[in-house]
């Protein structure tokens, strides 16, 4: 198919290239290039509440769903200069500039290179070391779908309105849920994954048939994983408003604790999301009206400090438990 012609379009003061507009990056919806750029910029105040001066990666889709991604970590070459960026340190200690969203522009400006979703750091770029939202994956594993991750959210949020804060719930996308508080950066990486682990397994004793926090899949069964690894430096998932590289072309949605139960998360995808936004309004845009502290969590964590294991790729974290299988740990005793 030949190439379609460039697109410029105005956004604010900066002037976008869109090329190839007409490129298909959804084969099943027929949605395209100019599609994604149109829907991000539809959505673009309530997305940068959520982006606005955090290191962001981008998950880079060139050859559209059907093709192989990946992880933009650090500022593209041929940026334009409007293209702001964040110093960030990854696990390993090297450091790296990521895009750091702050304006309209930039959002087009991705979607034109192929990014479906945007994965924003926990922190703003004036503290990278320090999150400031306390995050809570969701996931569904072989033999559980979104219902049963509604049902633990509800028992999250149980949980998080016994300790007095307030939990923001968007669908993934896909099977999973995501939560996010907003917490005072007074913590490092570390103690917010502390904090995560004790939230998840307060969660676990009380819905033992429905929730794990096993890392070992093997051991998870039919029930949700809280992953409390995504509190961990350089993970992240992808913001709420975000396109995921589902062959729907569906979107990270933002709903109210009293929606979560009634909603498909199929139903939302890009041609969806604007009207629904329009209708609705930005379900989280209180998140940033209290920040919370991790005081009562960290005590339940201190109270059982059993490491749980890091993903593969990280040092070897202090107290952290042998990084190998359990069946295969037995194998080998």
């Amino acid at each position: 198919m030949a190439k379609s012609k460039p697109l410029e379009l105005t956004v604010g003061e900066r002037v976008v290239r869109v090329s190839n507009p007409d490129k298909v990056y959804f084969p099943a919806r027929g949605v395209t290039k100019r599609q994604v750029v149109e829907y991000y910029l539809a959505v673009a105040e309530p997305l940068l509440r959520v982006l606005r001066d955090r290191p962001t990666t981008l998950k880079r889709y060139v050859d559209g769903v059907e093709g192989e991604a990946f992880y933009q970590k650090r500022l593209p070459k041929g940026a334009p200069e409007w293209v702001e960026t964040a110093r960030i340190k990854f696990p390993s200690g090297r450091p790296a500039d990521e895009v750091c969203p702050t304006e309209p522009a930039v959002l087009a400006w991705a979607a034109n290179l192929g990014t479906f979703d945007f994965h924003p750091w926990p922190v703003r770029r004036t503290d990278t070391d320090h999150p400031d939202e306390l995050r809570v994956d969701l996931d569904p594993q072989p033999g559980t779908d979104f219902a049963d991750a509604v049902r633990v959210a509800g028992v999250l949020r149980e949980v998080l309105d016994e300790l007095g804060m307030t939990g923001y719930p968007k669908t993934s996308g896909g099977r999973g849920i995501h939560v996010a508080v907003r917490i005072r950066p007074e913590w490092d990486f570390v103690d917010v994954r502390h904090a995560v682990i004790a939230l998840a397994r307060e969660v676990e004793r009380r819905a033992p048939d429905l929730a794990t926090t096993s890392w070992w899949k093997e051991e998870r069964g039919e029930r949700v994983f809280l992953d409390f690894n995504q509190a961990a430096r350089d993970r992240t998932i992808a913001s709420a408003w975000s396109v995921r590289g589902t062959p729907r072309a569906t979107v990270s949605t933002p709903v109210t604790w009293a929606d979560l139960s009634t909603v498909d998360p199929d139903d939302f995808d890009v041609f969806t999301v604007p009207k629904y936004l329009a209708d609705k309004g930005d379900p989280h845009a209180g998140l940033d009206d209290e920040a919370f502290g991790l005081e009562t969590l960290l005590e339940w964590y201190a109270a059982d400090p059993r490491e749980l294991p890091y993903p593969p790729d990280y040092p070897k974290m202090p107290g952290e438990p042998p990084r190998v299988q359990p069946s295969k740990a037995r194998k080998n005793d």
